[in-house]
């Protein structure tokens, strides 16, 4: 048995972590659920964008995933 500790950190407010298997076609998938669930464009649908943004649906999209964006993640393995 391996004891392993594992500590992700998602640096940014609009980040989130997706733990899935790693295959192209399932990540195409996702990107486009999450397109049609908070599509980027019209960025003037909202609200949040008149503060000068333009992440609205990032904000959205993060509750489930966040694909939109390059993040920089922390990862840290603990154990053997």
């Amino acid at each position: 048995m391996c004891d392993l500790l594992s500590l992700v950190n998602s640096t940014h407010i609009t980040c989130s972590v997706f733990i899935n298997d790693d295959e192209r076609g399932l990540h195409a998938d996702y990107e486009d659920w999450l397109e049609d669930l908070a599509p980027h464009e019209l960025i003037s649908r909202y609200r949040h964008n008149r503060t000068g943004e333009d992440n609205g649906d990032a904000h959205l999209k993060r509750q489930v995933l966040d694909v939109r964006r390059r993040k920089r993640v922390l990862v840290k393995i603990i154990g053997e």
